[in-house]
């Protein structure tokens, strides 16, 4: 085994940036797999996204929220809201009503604007008219011009009823607060009529009058306000939480301020409003998304809250699957476990049995949780992407994490297969874990076997050429991470065929039919050039024929970073058969970008069958001293070069300026060699050679006269 010396390690960290330190590089996918007690202890936190679109209810009639749904800048001629609603204003409109209604929208009188628009269609020259007058701070004049539109027949308002209705209810609101000859009675009065308006807006726009602004969607959040400000929490939720179900942006900041403002109630008021299902599920999806902590604290507001929601929800038990989970990501077991009584069957709820079964040491109960969580999650429920305390991200699938959970029992108890499969079924999420599995537990024919039954070749995938990475289909890592890995071990013929891309394969190919040369061809320099060969393309497409999906080469992350992993050993959740089998199939050197030492030794290799006295024998050892470059094997191959090789004028800067072999007067060398070699030996001996000669001479000459003579 080749090790890198440390002085060269220190040089090579310190110049190539795209190899940095954990620390300081990029966040990296979250492993399962790296702390697997940590793993199976943790709940993540939830989404506020996902945990909010589970309140409320969808408003019939009304489509989803696009692009146009601004948030409102209304005193603020410049802002993108007003620019859109200025647009807006000009659609159904001819060139000359454009003009008249933009000049109209300067003036400052609303009965002027009345008067100078009398030539557009009624329901334009009214809802301009109350336009000005609200701009102006007229509340109660706007309200009875916008009136006016919705009690123009239907077919003469297309255009202008869900904003006249809309706009009635941001005046009264207005004037309820600016009126002061309002009693309290005329007040509630103003703004209950205020909250018809809106509702008639939500009305109008399911029923196709027009709606470019979206009004009706916007209406809810205008209508929640009105509800909160009067101490109508749990209503206000249901429409901000309908708002946000229709993807409103304003919806969902709404319900977030929201949670905000019921965390500072005094006691006796969030205890009150706690009651109501809508302020208790709002506050539990903020405190188990974790709203507002930082890196693992715990604030004393959250705390508090979390006993009052605890205290404040005693007997009501349609959300203690929530409930549960925020206690238990509070360490509060024992009302975790009393909750879980009432929690049902739905998949948060058995995650949680399945946890606290492993509290109590029970892996066959977790197991049995743990499959009926994986049943119950929806394959589609995503809490979207989190960040753990060390800054490794995951993209939180439940349905997916259960089943990665499960896969660490499955570890534990022996079953490698199963765990296999419950991590690659995750795709790209828990990919590194699954690659891990395959790469360093399972035996090649199991995982081959795998492959070859449920993994079919998908389409090869087109190379994109402003992509600095590739990605492939996961389906498609896993192949090619079975053809390297088959490559590694010596079955070349079966290993090609697994790779992604028809030029990926025709190197796989040659990289296998020069090993097999290597080792069955007939002449010597056939060898070396056959060693050598595949030794070129072990250096230049290592990481992609032969290269460790995870450590020590990393090609999941294109070889530009390596992770900072133990080695594997016994211990909780780890068994020792799966210590053995990782330690079977270690990198051989365990170095990163093993392929480099791989192809140095094929050079090395190479130099066996070559005449020491060739140029080729300098050139391989050459190469393999550059293709190691940094490592003591360098240093061993330029000695084995000093002691052993001819001189050769590029030997000044050996393993950088390398000649390319000539095999050929290799071969030849063979002969001359061999002459050579012979010449030299019996060098010493000469003299006694040239007697020894003599006398055979002598002898033959003798013998021949002999003869002769008798047959004479």
């Amino acid at each position: 085994m080749f090790v890198p010396r440390s002085r060269y390690l220190l040089c090579l960290s310190l110049c190539l940036p795209l190899a940095p330190a954990l620390a300081c590089g990029p966040n990296f996918p979250l492993r399962l797999l790296a702390d697997r007690p940590a793993t199976l202890a943790e709940l993540p936190e939830g989404s506020f996204q996902f945990e909010v679109s589970r309140l409320g209810q969808g408003i019939a009639g009304l489509k989803p929220a696009t692009d146009v749904s601004l948030a409102p800048g209304w005193g603020d001629d410049d802002s993108e809201y007003v620019k859109q609603r200025l647009q807006a204003e000009q659609d159904g409109l001819n060139q000359a009503q454009r003009a008249l209604v933009t000049q109209l929208r300067t003036l400052e009188d609303a009965r002027q604007a009345q008067q100078q628009g009398a030539s557009l269609p009624a329901e334009i020259n009214l809802y301009t008219a109350g336009a000005v007058a609200f701009r102006a701070g007229d509340s109660g004049l706007a309200a009875e011009y916008f009136r006016q539109v919705l009690a123009l027949p239907a077919e003469q308002r297309r255009l202008r009823s869900t904003w006249a209705a809309y706009s009635l209810g941001r005046a009264l609101v207005a004037l309820s607060e600016e009126a002061s000859e309002l009693d309290e009675q005329g007040r509630q009065a103003t703004l209950q009529a205020a909250r018809e308006a809106f509702a008639q807006s939500r009305q109008l726009s399911a029923d196709g009058f027009s709606d470019p602004l979206e009004l009706g969607i916007a209406s809810l959040g205008e209508e929640a306000r009105i509800l909160k400000n009067l101490g109508q929490w749990n209503q206000a939720i249901d429409l901000y939480a309908a708002q946000s179900r229709l993807g409103s942006s304003i919806g969902y900041s709404s319900l977030k301020q929201v949670a905000g403002e019921l965390g500072a109630l005094p006691d006796e008021q969030l205890l009150e409003q706690i009651k109501g299902p809508s302020v208790s599920r709002l506050l539990t999806a903020a405190l188990i998304t974790h709203l507002g902590w930082s890196l693992g604290e715990k604030p004393a507001a959250e705390q508090r809250m979390i006993k009052l929601l605890t205290q404040g929800t005693v007997g009501s038990f349609d959300n203690a699957d929530r409930l549960a989970a925020l206690n238990y990501q509070n360490g509060d077991f024992v009302t975790t476990r009393q909750l879980l009584e009432h929690a049902g069957d739905g998949g948060l709820a058995w995650w949680l049995r399945a946890k606290i079964a492993l509290r109590d040491g029970d892996k066959v109960a977790a197991a049995a949780a743990y499959a009926k969580a994986s049943e119950a999650f929806p394959r589609d429920e995503s809490w979207g992407l989190r960040d753990d305390y060390e800054g490794n991200y995951e993209t939180v699938r439940p349905g997916c994490r259960v089943e990665g959970e499960s896969a660490l029992l499955a570890l534990d108890r022996g079953d490698y297969l199963q765990a296999f499969e419950l991590l690659y079924r995750s795709g790209d999420i828990y990919w590194q874990d699954a690659a891990t599995v395959a790469e360093r537990v399972l035996t090649l024919d199991e995982l081959k076997h795998f492959v070859d039954t449920q993994v079919p070749a998908p389409p090869p995938t087109p190379k994109q050429e402003d992509a600095y990475y590739e990605t492939l289909p996961v389906a498609a890592q896993l192949r090619e991470l079975l053809g390297r890995r088959l490559l590694r071990e010596g079955r070349y013929e079966e290993g090609w065929g697994y790779f992604d891309s028809p030029e990926r394969q025709a190197i796989a190919k040659a990289y296998g039919e020069y090993r097999r040369t290597a080792e069955s061809a007939w002449l010597p320099t056939r060898r070396a050039e056959a060693y050598y060969q595949a030794g070129t393309l072990a250096r230049a497409s290592g990481m992609e024929i032969l290269g460790y999906e995870m450590g020590p080469d990393y090609h999941s992350l294109w070889g530009s970073y390596s992770l900072d992993i133990p080695s594997v050993q016994a211990g909780p959740f780890i068994n020792a058969e799966e210590v053995q089998r990782q330690q079977a199939t270690t990198a051989e050197p365990d170095v990163r970008y093993h392929y480099r030492y791989v192809a140095g030794e094929l050079g090395n290799r190479a130099a066996d069958f070559l005449p020491h006295t060739s140029q080729a024998y300098a050139a391989v050892l050459c190469k393999a001293a550059r293709w190691t470059r940094g490592s003591d094997a360098e240093i061993d191959y330029y000695q084995r070069y000093v002691e052993n090789g001819p001189f050769v004028e590029w030997a000044g800067n050996f393993g950088m300026n390398c000649e390319e072999p000539d095999f050929g007067s290799a071969n030849k060398r063979y002969l001359t060699q061999w002459l050579d070699a012979s010449r030299e030996a019996l060098q010493p001996h000469k003299v006694a050679l040239y007697s020894a000669a003599g006398v055979i001479l002598l002898g033959a000459a003798g013998l021949f006269w002999t003869r002769r003579r008798r047959l004479s």
